[in-house]
């Protein structure tokens, strides 16, 4: 009997549970045993999951109770030459993805883009939020807590930084709904995406808030942050990178390798990303930014959830005499290339190929490149379903490829 065996039998007869196993045997061997304990349990065979390339301790961070990992495809798109506040030069981005046709989308805008000297994209906005909420007696206790935060800054910021040699604390706003006040803070995280940094610096600023005014913590996350939620606080304020990507394509390009015309793009985005988004109500204006964000977030290891953020974009088109110019703009790209899954081997391994693991320096550096890129790749996506749709080949793309 294995010590995988002994493990999962421990656990069956009730002497460990599964979060246990790693103060018995080392991750690689725990996780063998919760394989094993699943496949008892269940009809399911294991062994492509347990099929991994680096040491479960390497992801004793990211998850608990690891069984194996699930393998994405990943793929890149590629060259596009980005000239960005931090990016610059040409690059390959790296996506995982399980949809069919989107990567040969996504490289066929960065084509265009690259055929037209590239895109410009700059990182406009930068912070992290975390907004924690307090419960006071009405609003003369609530008028008292804002005014005690608006003349104290220098004390919430000492108090917040001290928790971090890396955070720095920007921006404290106020919001009063009847007997609630919420405090969002807003935090410089350097080349972290910073959630943690940023809920453990609040924890302590919010303890002070506590001792010096009437006000009392309820919640350290009172959804004002907002995070992974659709909020049209982030669509407007920002949360993380607020970032614009732009090109100008020369409108013989776009005829000969879009097979479509300005003016047809430019009524495909007015009519679908502007009008039909407006109708229904969404918040984000865009064709399917969400796609690459979503793609480059699972490649190179970032929070997928904050996808839902990630796709609060704007896509414009303009149609002009001699070319098109083209731009997305997304309010809340939660990026980092430190910390997190960034640490993961293969996640690693694909900001490599970007050239931006780990800090960067400046400080904030790597993290605002990546953000340019990743917009730029969602700049090449967007031109590429614009025009499918303005020349109607949308549908025998996917009969083609992602069937």
């Amino acid at each position: 009997m294995t010590d995988a065996d002994d493990l999962a039998e421990q656990v069956l007869a009730g002497d460990l549970r599964l979060y246990e196993l790693e103060d018995h045997a080392d991750h690689d061997t725990a996780a063998a045993a919760r394989r094993k304990l699943l496949e008892s349990e269940t009809d399911a065979t294991l062994d492509t999951v347990g099929q991994y390339a680096f040491p479960a301790e390497d992801a004793e961070t990211a998850i608990e109770n690891m069984v194996g990992t699930i393998q994405v495809p990943l793929g890149v798109a590629g060259p596009v030459a980005v000239s960005g506040g931090s990016a610059d030069g040409e690059y390959y981005l790296p996506l995982a993805t399980t949809e069919g046709a989107l990567l040969a989308s996504v490289n066929r805008g960065c084509s265009v883009i690259d055929s037209a000297g590239g895109a410009d994209a700059r990182v406009t906005k930068q912070g992290m939020t975390r907004a924690p909420v307090f419960r006071v007696q009405g609003i003369t206790e609530a008028e008292e807590v804002v005014n005690w935060v608006r003349d104290n800054r220098d004390a919430l910021a000492e108090t917040a930084e001290s928790t971090t040699n890396h955070g720095e604390l920007l921006d404290v706003t106020t919001y009063v709904v009847g007997d609630s006040v919420f405090l969002r803070f807003v935090y410089d995280t350097k080349d972290a995406m910073g959630m943690n940094m940023a809920t453990i610096a609040t924890r302590e600023a919010a303890s002070l808030v506590e001792e010096e005014t009437p006000a009392s913590l309820v919640a350290l996350s009172g959804n004002l942050c907002s995070d992974k939620k659709p909020a049209a606080i982030n669509a407007i304020e920002g949360r993380g990178r607020s970032v614009t990507a732009d090109v100008h394509v020369p409108r013989e390009t776009v005829e000969e390798r879009l097979h479509t015309t300005p003016e047809a793009i430019e009524e495909a985005n007015t009519r679908k990303n502007l009008v039909g988004s407006a109708k229904a109500g969404a918040l984000g204006f865009n064709a399917h930014a969400a796609n690459v964000v979503a793609a480059s977030f699972l490649a190179t290891g970032q929070d997928a959830a904050q996808v839902v953020e990630g796709s609060n974009a704007i896509t414009t088109v303009e149609a002009r005499e001699d070319e098109l110019y083209a731009s997305v703009s997304i309010a809340s790209l939660e990026v980092g290339t430190v910390g997190g899954g960034t640490k993961l081997p293969t996640q690693a391994e694909a900001l490599d190929v970007l050239g931006l693991r780990g800090g960067g320096d400046p400080a904030g550096s790597n993290a605002d490149a990546l953000a340019e890129i990743i917009t730029v790749g969602a700049l090449a996506g967007e031109l590429s379903l614009l025009a499918a749709l303005a020349s109607r080949h949308l549908s025998s793309a996917h009969e083609e490829l992602g069937r």
